[in-house]
């Protein structure tokens, strides 16, 4: 403690107002969306890049856990700083940059991933990576755990747009992974290695991204089922047509009774507590044209109902509806797991029936939506913190769920990350060799261990640990 004391006053005259360490401060960066509080010694904004590298020369030289974050909209636990020391937080490096002749946006860490949208978008391009908190997530963020969300079937994820990436060792060494090219080929990739590595690694302070050309044309479509595993098997039909959705949301009946009782709205009249598919293609006119011929095809065949956005208007209106999902389930409980799991397509309907099971057996409402077009599904398991029993059930489920994933060939997260909430399963999914070789890279590239500690790696029992009772503006999502 008296080191971590001494190692702070140094960094308060080398970084001055930079480095703060009031209570207030300190309290908001301890904890993300899991909620999960540990107060840290001080909070530092650097101002410049440069102050990174200086707080982490120092940070080794005293071995100060240091803790990287965004906006802290993690809902793993990873941003929080599990053994305290020092919090870096970077959303004050925000700076964007469009080059529209190449393509690329040059951004810093801080910035926020519908900013980098936005910037895009009014120079003719498009970045697909968008979590449902991209208001509010910062692009080093979405890298460190590798973003996807709903595009993510068609475009791809975070990874698949990085080309290059600046920032520092945990020696406080400043390094460059990539350039801002289209093709590089020189050494190992070490750029990929820290793409959804959490921050264990090393801390990213700038990204070079890949844009595309915007879609000119969106057509929106809702679709209705008796049950999932009718909705499943439907949704795999239509990818047997060869047709890829730039968006293809899967709600299920409880999620939508969930979104109905919080608006005291049917998502569609006449069809209460169905559940939903909303589809969203984008491209040229005649690309959109001849496939909305087949999707309409298919919704006659497969779908109970079916309604068409004749407009943008309409179609928010419609994606108000999938926007809501998270926040109204919690009418079901005070608390949610909240796991981001990836089901292999052939394996969709028979998850749907083992969701079913799980709900008897648990006797805990388990409402689940999610990405169709790549597996990754959102299985919520909501509980009362406060009824042990409850808090029992869930653990057993989550443990359940995590196996059964495994088992079918998918993977205990997609697009959340491990942080601190998955560090149980993280050995169902890896071999022992394979989480050996891992924590070699982290012996390699931190040997004194001081990036991010406690994650990942080290077993961590989120259910027995208290969670700070705080409103997050990205709940709403």
């Amino acid at each position: 403690m008296a080191l971590l004391s001494a190692a702070t006053t140094q960094l308060k005259r080398r970084l001055g107002a930079a480095v703060r360490t009031d209570e207030k401060t300190r309290w908001e960066a301890s904890f993300d969306s899991a909620k999960l509080s540990f107060l840290p010694a001080a909070v530092i904004r650097p101002r410049r890049i440069a102050d990174v590298g200086a707080v982490l020369a120092l940070a080794n030289r005293h071995r100060v856990p240091v803790t990287v974050r965004g906006r802290g909209t993690s809902l793993t636990g990873s941003a929080s700083p599990r053994h305290g020391g020092w919090v870096v937080d970077l959303t004050g490096l925000r700076r964007v940059r469009i080059d529209a002749e190449a393509g690329l946006a040059h951004v810093q860490a801080g910035a926020t991933n519908a900013a980098v949208k936005a910037a895009a978008e009014a120079q003719g391009w498009f970045y697909p990576p968008d979590p449902s908190s991209r208001e509010y997530c910062t692009i080093g963020g979405n890298i460190a755990c590798n973003a996807g969300g709903m595009h993510g079937g068609k475009y791809g994820v975070t990874r698949d747009y990085v080309l290059a990436l600046k920032g520092f060792l945990p020696t406080g060494e400043a390094v460059e992974w990539g350039t801002a090219t289209k093709k590089f080929s020189a050494g190992f990739n070490l750029r990929d290695l820290w793409i959804g590595s959490e921050g264990l690694l090393g801390v990213v302070t700038e990204a070079v991204l890949k844009l595309i050309p915007l879609p000119p044309v969106r057509w929106t479509l809702l679709t209705a089922f008796p049950g999932e595993t009718s909705a499943l098997g439907a949704a795999r039909a239509l990818f047997a047509r060869r047709i890829q959705p730039a968006i293809c949301e899967f709600i299920d009946r409880f999620s939508v009774q969930c979104v109905e009782r919080a608006t005291g709205k049917s998502v569609f009249p006449g069809q209460a507590g169905r559940s939903v598919i909303l589809i969203e293609l984008a491209g040229s006119v005649n690309e959109i044209d001849d496939q909305k011929l087949e999707v309409l095809a298919w919704a006659q065949q497969y779908a109970a109902a079916f309604r068409e956005a004749r407009s943008r208007a309409e179609a928010e209106q419609l994606w108000a509806v999938r926007r809501q999902c998270s926040s109204a389930m919690y009418q079901l409980g005070d608390a949610k797991l909240n796991e981001d799991i990836v089901i292999p397509m052939r394996q969709y309907e028979r998850f749907a029936r083992f969701l079913d099971r799980l709900r008897r057996q648990s006797g805990l409402p388990i409402p689940t939506f999610g990405h169709l077009a790549d597996g990754n599904l959102h299985v919520n398991i909501l509980f009362h913190p406060d009824r042990p029993a409850e808090s029992r059930a869930a653990e057993r489920a989550v443990q359940c769920l995590m196996e059964t994933v495994v088992a079918m060939g998918g993977a205990i997260s997609g697009e959340h990350g491990i942080g601190l909430a998955k560090t149980p399963f993280l050995r169902l999914q890896h071999r022992p060799a394979q989480v050996r070789a891992m924590l070699a890279v982290k012996r390699a590239l931190d040997p004194r261990g001081i990036l991010n500690p406690g994650k990942m790696f080290e077993v961590f029992q989120i259910w027995k640990h208290p969670r700070v009772q705080v409103r997050l503006p990205w709940d709403t999502q």
